[in-house]
């Protein structure tokens, strides 16, 4: 097993990586999906985890990952454990812009398994975003895919002027207040 460093490996022209992490794989391979349809002028690779450690690389197979999602049910506390232990299997280096946390289950608020404080405080923790939204709805999901594509852009320093701590900082200060 391996820890996910953010600059090991040079960025590619023209391309960008993205892994989300989360337990529920069905809501990973929607928001792939929609991620996949969005229109780009980037090459886009995706990868999807259950959680972290990511196997040992053979042969340098793995790309540079410029983003990392993490997925957490807000319904199930066995989803927020799981990136909550996935958490430390990453270099610090991640959490200056490449990180993001996106919570999903948020329409049914009576269902809720995790409080909102446990969340909000794993995001502050790890100086990353928050990204609240209910991926069972086709129109939510298009939205999310195109926030988390120009996310990645950014991270993956395709748009001049912008790195991804300053845009992350942009985001953070705008949920907080």
């Amino acid at each position: 097993m391996s820890l996910v460093r953010p600059f090991d490996k040079l960025p590619t022209l023209n391309s960008a990586a993205i892994l989300l992490v989360g337990t529920d794989e069905s809501h990973q391979q929607q928001l792939a999906e929609a991620i996949l349809k969005e229109k780009k002028n980037f090459k886009i690779n995706i990868h999807l985890a259950t959680s972290l450690p990511l196997p040992a690389e053979r042969d340098h197979i793995r790309p540079r990952i410029d983003l990392i999602v993490f997925m957490i049910n807000i319904q199930s506390k066995y989803s927020f454990k799981n990136v909550e232990a996935s958490l430390s299997h990453m270099d610090a280096n991640f959490f200056l812009g490449k990180v993001c946390f996106l919570i999903t289950g948020v329409g049914r608020v009576n269902h809720c398994s995790v409080e909102m404080n446990a969340v909000r405080k794993m995001g502050n923790l790890h100086c990353s975003p928050i990204i609240f939204c209910e991926l069972d709805s086709e129109g939510i999901r298009l939205a999310t895919a195109q926030r988390l594509l120009r996310m990645l852009q950014i991270c993956a320093g395709h748009v001049p002027g912008v790195s991804a701590l300053f845009f992350s900082s942009l985001m953070k200060s705008s949920i907080d207040e």
